[in-house]
C-alpha cells in the first residue's frame, strides 16, 4: 500500500488510502443492521456489501462488522489493470479513484465509491466485488432537460463541490456524492423533472432527505432539508415544491444518479445544474 506522503499528479500530499481508515465495529445488543449503519452514516447496501454475514438483513450480537467511512464498494483490480479500467466500468473519475486508493495506479483491491451494493454486483462470499464491464447509463435527453427547473428560486452558488474534499467539521478527508448549494433556512426546495417520490425522511449525515425517481434510470435526492412537503408515491411535476431548506445547515445537498446493474452510481450534478440555468 502506497504510503500517505506519495505526490499525487497535481503535487499535493496524497490522502490515506481507504482501506487504511476502515472501522471494525462489535455488535451490541439490540443493534441492527440499520441502526449500526446510521451510527456510522452509511447505508446498508455499503455493510453488506463488506460483510457477506449480513446480507440476509440481520445481524447477532459480537460480530465484528468492517464500516468505510463512506458508501461505497470494494472491486477486486485483475493482474495487469489499473484503476482507468474501474473508473470505466463505474463510470468514477480516475483522479478521484486514485486519491481515494492510496495515490497507488494499479492496488490489487480498490474501493469505488457512491456505488450501492446489489446481489447483481457481488454473490460472492466475500466482501470484494468482481470487476465486471458495466453498460453506461442513459442520460436524459434534450427535450427532458428543456423542460426540467433548477431546484432553487433561483441559480445560487456551489460551496461544497462532487467528489474528494475535507469535511468542515471533522477536518478530514471524505468523498461527497453530490453538490452542496448555498441558501437559507426556509428556502423551498422544487423538484427539477417529472417522477415519483421513493424515500421521505432522515437518511444520515443527510438529514431530511428526499428522493425522487426519474424516467430513463435516472433518480435525483434532494438533502439537509428542514421541512417535508411530500410523501412516498406522490407523483411530481417540474416545479412542484418538496420540501424547505433546514436551519441546521442552509444549504441543499443536490445528487444525480443513474441506474446500472451495479445499482444507482452517483455522478457529478454541476453540469446538469448549469444546463438548467440557461
Amino acid at each position: 500500500m502506497a504510503q500517505s506522503s506519495s505526490p499525487t499528479p497535481k503535487g499535493k500530499l496524497c490522502p490515506p488510502s481507504v482501506l487504511s481508515r476502515l472501522t471494525r465495529h462489535r455488535v451490541q445488543s439490540g443493534e441492527t443492521l440499520t441502526s449500526v449503519a446510521q451510527k456510522y452514516g452509511v447505508s446498508s447496501a455499503t455493510l453488506k456489501g463488506m460483510n457477506p454475514r449480513l446480507r440476509q438483513g440481520r445481524v447477532v450480537a459480537g460480530t465484528n462488522v468492517v464500516v468505510p467511512p463512506y458508501d461505497g464498494i470494494l472491486v477486486a483490480v485483475p493482474a495487469g489493470q489499473t484503476l482507468s479500467a474501474v473508473a470505466r466500468a463505474y463510470g468514477v473519475s480516475t483522479d478521484i479513484l486514485f486519491e481515494l486508493n492510496g495515490c497507488q495506479l494499479s492496488p490489487k483491491v480498490a474501493f469505488v465509491p457512491g456505488v450501492n451494493w446489489s446481489a447483481s454486483i457481488n454473490q460472492q462470499p466475500t466482501g470484494i466485488a468482481p470487476l465486471r464491464p458495466v453498460a453506461k447509463a442513459a442520460k436524459p435527453t434534450r427535450v427532458g432537460v428543456s423542460r426540467d427547473r433548477y431546484p432553487l428560486p433561483q441559480p445560487v452558488p456551489v460551496v461544497g463541490t462532487y467528489g474528494w474534499r475535507v469535511n468542515p467539521e471533522t477536518r478530514k478527508m471524505q468523498f461527497y456524492s453530490g453538490v452542496d448549494l448555498r441558501s437559507t433556512a426556509g428556502t423551498p426546495v422544487s423538484a427539477v423533472s417529472p417522477g415519483t417520490v421513493v424515500f421521505a425522511g432522515e437518511r444520515g449525515a443527510a438529514g431530511k432527505l428526499v428522493i425522487v425517481l426519474h424516467t430513463q434510470g435516472r433518480q435525483t435526492r434532494y438533502g439537509h432539508l428542514g421541512e417535508l412537503n411530500v410523501q412516498v408515491g406522490q407523483q411530481l411535476q417540474p416545479g412542484d415544491q418538496i420540501g424547505k431548506v433546514g436551519a441546521a445547515k442552509p444549504q441543499l445537498r443536490f445528487e444525480v444518479r443513474y441506474r446500472s446493474n451495479l445499482g444507482w452510481v452517483a455522478h457529478d450534478p454541476q453540469p446538469y445544474l448549469q444546463s438548467l440555468q440557461k
